[in-house]
C-alpha cells in the first residue's frame, strides 16, 4: 500500500514538473513576438489583479474565433478574387484572341483579294489610256496625212489648170498660122513644150504631149490638114486635162468624205474609251473605299488587342500582388491564431501566477 502511494505520489510530482517545463517554454515562444508579449502581459495584469481565470479564458477564446472569423473571411474573399480573376483572364485572352483573328482575316482579305484587286483596275486603266493615247496618235497622223494630200491635190489642179491655159493658148495661136512664119511656128512649139512643162513626166498624158511635140517640130504648118490634127489633137488633149481635173476633184471629195468619216470614227472610238475608264474609276473608287475600311477595321482591332493585351498584363499583376497581400495576411492571421492557442493553454494551465514578460 505504502509502494503504491509513493508511486502516485512521484507520478504526480513528474506530471507537475512536466506541465511546468512545458508551460516554460510556451511562456518562451509568446516572448519572442509582440503579439504573443502582448497577450502574456494580458495574461500577468490579470493575474495581478486576481480576476477570475474563466474570465481571460472567454477573452482570449472570442480573440481566437475573431481571428478564425477573419481568416475564414480572407479566404473566401480571396477565392471570390480568384473565380473574378479566372474570369477576366479567360475573358480578354479571348477578346484578344478575336482580335488576331479579325486583324489576320482582313490582312489576308487586303492582300489576297482588295489590293490585286486595285492592282488590276490600275493596269486596265493605263491599258485603256494606252489605246486612247495611240487614238489621238491616228487622229493626228490622219490630219497631217489628209492635209499633205489635199496640198498634192490642189497642186496637181493648178498644174492641169495651168496646162488647159497653156492648151487654149496654143489653140488660139494655131487659129492664126495661115501662112505662119518661122517666128510664130517657134512660138507655137514653144507653147507646146510649156505644155509639157505642165504635165509631169509621169502623167498618163505625157506621152500624148510629146507626140504632139514631135509631129509640131517638123511641120511648117502650110499644110492647114496638118494643122486640124494638131488641133484636133489639142482639144483631145485638153478634154483629157479637164476630165483629169473632174476625177481628182471628185476622188479629193470622197477622200475628204473617208477622212471625216475616220476621225468621226476615231473619236466615237475615244469616247468608248473614256467611258470604259468612267467604269473602271467607279469600280476603283469602290475599291479603295473598301480597303480604306478595312484597313481602318484592321488597326483598331490591332490597337483593340494592344488593349486587351495590356488589360491582361495588369489584371495578372495586380492579381500577383493581391496573392501576396493574400499569403501576407493569411500567414499573419496563422501565426496571431497559433499564439492565441498556444495563450490559451497558458491561462488554462494549472498555475500562470509566476509569468513575467
Amino acid at each position: 500500500m505504502k509502494t503504491i502511494l509513493l508511486i502516485a505520489l512521484i507520478t504526480v510530482a513528474f506530471t507537475a514538473r512536466v506541465q511546468e517545463r512545458n508551460l516554460a517554454k510556451i511562456t518562451t515562444d509568446l516572448k519572442k513576438s509582440t503579439y504573443g508579449s502582448a497577450l502574456l502581459h494580458l495574461v500577468e495584469l490579470h493575474s495581478m489583479a486576481g480576476g477570475p481565470v474563466q474570465e481571460l479564458i472567454d477573452a482570449i477564446e472570442e480573440l481566437i474565433n475573431d481571428l478564425e472569423e477573419e481568416l475564414e473571411e480572407l479566404e473566401f474573399n480571396f477565392q471570390v478574387r480568384t473565380n473574378e480573376h479566372n474570369a477576366l483572364v479567360v475573358s480578354l485572352e479571348q477578346d484578344i484572341q478575336d482580335a488576331v483573328i479579325d486583324v489576320n482575316n482582313t490582312q489576308d482579305t487586303l492582300d489576297n483579294l482588295l489590293f490585286p484587286r486595285r492592282e488590276q483596275l490600275q493596269v486596265r486603266i493605263e491599258q485603256i489610256q494606252d489605246n486612247q493615247e495611240a487614238n489621238r496618235k491616228n487622229y493626228d497622223e490622219a490630219i497631217l496625212v489628209r492635209e499633205q494630200e489635199h496640198e498634192d491635190f490642189e497642186f496637181q489642179i493648178a498644174e492641169l489648170n495651168d496646162a488647159t491655159a497653156a492648151v487654149d493658148d496654143a489653140l488660139a495661136l494655131l487659129q492664126t498660122l495661115t501662112n505662119p512664119s518661122l517666128l510664130q511656128v517657134k512660138r507655137f512649139q514653144n507653147s507646146l513644150k510649156n505644155i509639157e512643162a505642165k504635165i509631169k513626166s509621169r502623167s498618163k498624158m505625157a506621152p500624148m504631149i510629146k507626140a504632139l511635140i514631135s509631129l509640131a517640130s517638123n511641120q511648117n504648118f502650110s499644110d492647114q490638114g496638118i494643122i486640124g490634127q494638131i488641133v484636133d489633137a489639142l482639144n483631145e488633149f485638153r478634154n483629157a486635162v479637164v476630165d483629169s481635173i473632174n476625177a481628182q476633184t471628185a476622188a479629193e471629195a470622197q477622200a475628204q468624205a473617208d477622212h471625216e468619216e475616220y476621225l468621226e470614227q476615231l473619236d466615237d472610238e475615244y469616247a468608248e474609251f473614256q467611258r470604259q475608264i468612267n467604269r473602271v474609276n467607279v469600280d476603283l473608287t469602290a475599291t479603295n473605299e473598301k480597303i480604306d475600311q478595312m484597313t481602318e477595321f484592321r488597326d483598331q482591332r490591332d490597337a483593340d488587342r494592344k488593349q486587351y493585351t495590356a488589360e491582361l498584363e495588369l489584371e495578372n499583376n495586380t492579381y500577383a500582388e493581391e496573392t501576396d497581400t493574400y499569403t501576407n495576411l493569411k500567414n499573419e492571421f496563422t501565426r496571431e491564431l497559433g499564439i492565441s492557442e498556444q495563450a490559451l493553454s497558458v491561462v488554462e494551465s494549472a498555475d500562470f501566477s509566476n509569468i513575467q514578460v
